[in-house]
């Protein structure tokens, strides 16, 4: 029996799988969870991160506006499932100036480790290209932001929950300069959020549905089995990329290593707000609530680079997939 370390998690969004439903992950039936009416004035609301708070869950969603450019926003829920978000975008104090240039940022990610509130993101520098965000908040009032993690070009930057060996550990993809070129997840540590280095590739792009990029997903998730990974894998269509939704078991001590990826994919574009929408054909996970009671496990999702949506999946179920269907 597989199990989740941590703490236990009883109001978070659940779903009993649907009756005669074989697949390893399935869907919430109220989706999308978020579109562009949650927020006067967007274009869409999509990859966005969610974590607990408080006595309910808060995030930073990317939003993008009627001018389609996208920005980062702080929203909060009782219940994980209704969300208001709120119409200010986030400032950030820069306390670096050039080592902490910022142009606009998407597809955030939040991770609390021991005493704050860290938000990573795809940060855009107009007239050079994207690198990698990062900022630290305790209140999500204030978010003091950190020098930019690496040189042009990198995204998909992902932190563990947790030091690994004493050092702050992110996995991400460094990039081609262009819109999303090439990639394979990486993994990176720090001794103090601000000086990277000992880069590693964990996993590269194969063929089929993850032939042409990867990208991390949700913040790992730490079993017994190791950190549980879900990623994101696109394969070049007739009609345009497709991306969907994968995972992998990365040793507990050295996550650069990974035991088992996922051969088949574990959810594909299939529902028409997947299939339909800025980007057709995309499934993108960046978030996910796990309960180390009972297992359960919720994924937030971006759906066609349109709305937010929500699946499910439960720890055993989901690591004996990953073994039984790995290279």
């Amino acid at each position: 029996m597989s199990k989740i370390i941590g703490n236990p998690l009883p109001n978070m969004p659940w779903q009993d799988k649907p009756e005669g439903n074989r697949d390893p992950m399935w869907r919430f039936d109220r989706n999308p969870i978020v579109t562009r009416h949650n927020l006067e004035g967007s274009r869409s609301v999509l990859n966005s991160a969610v974590i607990p708070y408080g006595d309910g869950y808060i995030g930073v969603f990317r939003v993008d506006s009627l001018e389609m450019i996208p920005g980062v926003h702080v929203g909060r829920s009782k219940d994980g499932i209704n969300w208001e978000i709120e119409p200010e975008q986030i400032k950030f104090i820069n306390e670096y100036g050039d080592m902490a240039k910022f142009s606009y940022g998407f597809d955030p990610r939040v991770c609390y480790i021991e005493d704050r509130y860290y938000v990573t993101w795809c940060n855009v520098i107009n007239g050079e290209g994207s690198t990698v965000g990062a900022a630290y908040t305790y209140d999500f009032k204030t978010f003091h932001q950190l020098p930019n993690v690496y040189p042009l070009y990198n995204r998909n930057a992902v932190l563990f929950p947790k030091k690994i060996n004493g050092r702050f550990a992110l996995l991400n993809r460094p990039t081609s300069r262009g819109h999303c070129v090439g990639g394979n997840i990486y993994y990176s540590e720090s001794p103090d959020m601000e000086f990277w280095g000992h880069h590693r590739m964990v996993i590269g792009t194969t063929s089929g549905w993850q032939g042409t990029k990867i990208g991390a997903g949700p913040i790992p998730i730490e079993t017994d089995e190791g950190w549980l990974m879900f990623y994101h894998g696109v394969t070049q269509m007739a009609s345009g990329m497709m991306y969907s939704i994968g995972a992998a078991i990365l040793d507990k001590d050295e996550p650069w290593k990974a035991l088992y990826r996922t051969k088949a994919m574990i959810m594909g574009p299939e529902a028409p707000y997947e299939r339909s929408g800025d980007c057709n054909n995309v499934v993108f996970p960046c978030a996910a609530l796990a309960d180390s009671e009972t297992g359960r496990i919720a994924i937030y999702y971006g759906a066609a680079d349109t709305v937010l949506g929500l699946a499910f999946c439960e720890v055993n179920e989901i690591i004996d997939y990953i073994k039984k269907n790995s290279y």
